[in-house]
């Protein structure tokens, strides 16, 4: 096992909405607050939210900042609400860089939602809009047998907030998980990468905020906003996923 300090570079692909943003200062926050948790639900010797965890943060959307990958263990590139197949320049950079990662074998990979797709970008399959529409709200996934081993359960829910999607997995990568809207839910090779389509890191609070938002600008219906409510509040394994990512991290 590698032995801590672990240190992630959570790379920031957005900026939340006010609410979020009061309470946790940006995705970073957001992201702190769930590898926090997860590494204390681990119980790993000399690793802790308090010791062990060193998380540093580059906003790639406006200072377009990136560490130095011999200062890093991990990234973790977040979710957004922009589109992982645009090719705005900083989109354009962040691609660049992963692949950049994706071609040593030192810093790791995580990704989550937006990130996720990026990394399937970078990778080299398709990736666009989903012709079945909107995921959203906690949602139950079917994990293969290799998802199960990865998570450490028989069955996964999270919370989503997509309509794009990674169109198939690139070659190499195992599949850990599906949904009926979304073959490629997380994608997984040992020692190099992980990623999930869902949002670990929103909890309730958050997804109510994006639901609320969303559907006063009209981009959610009365029906969709009404059932997304109606499903918020159901259980869902972020910190679950969080230790997954910990325990990917730490693998020899």
């Amino acid at each position: 096992m590698p032995q801590p300090p672990l240190r992630i570079a959570i790379l920031e692909c957005d900026t939340p909405l006010e609410g979020t943003r009061a309470k946790y200062g940006g995705y970073g926050g957001v992201f702190t607050a769930l590898l926090k948790a997860g590494v204390d639900a681990l119980n790993y010797p000399d690793l802790s939210s308090s010791s062990g965890l060193e998380l540093s943060i580059y906003d790639v959307v406006t200072a377009q900042k990136y560490p130095a990958l011999e200062d890093i263990d991990a990234i973790l590139l977040t979710g957004s609400k922009y589109t992982s197949f645009d090719d705005d320049p900083w989109i354009l950079k962040l691609v660049e860089f992963t692949k950049e990662v994706l071609k040593q074998r030192r810093v790791r990979i995580i990704g989550i939602c937006f990130g996720h797709q990026i990394v399937g970008r970078a990778m080299g399959v398709k990736v666009g809009r989903s012709d079945k529409g909107w995921e959203i709200s906690v949602i139950a996934l079917d994990l293969t047998k290799r998802g199960q081993e990865i998570f450490g359960k028989i069955a996964l829910s999270l919370q989503q907030m997509h309509r794009d999607i990674v169109f198939e997995y690139p070659e190499g990568v195992e599949n850990l998980a599906t949904t009926e809207k979304c073959h490629v839910q997380s994608m997984y090779i040992p020692k190099r990468l992980i990623t999930v389509q869902g949002h670990p890191e929103f909890n309730e609070g958050i997804m109510k905020e994006i639901f609320k938002t969303r559907h006063a600008s009209g981009i959610f219906d009365d029906a969709q906003f009404n059932d997304a409510m109606e499903r918020v509040n159901k259980y869902h394994d972020g910190v679950v996923v969080s230790q997954a990512f910990l325990r990917f991290l730490l693998e020899d």
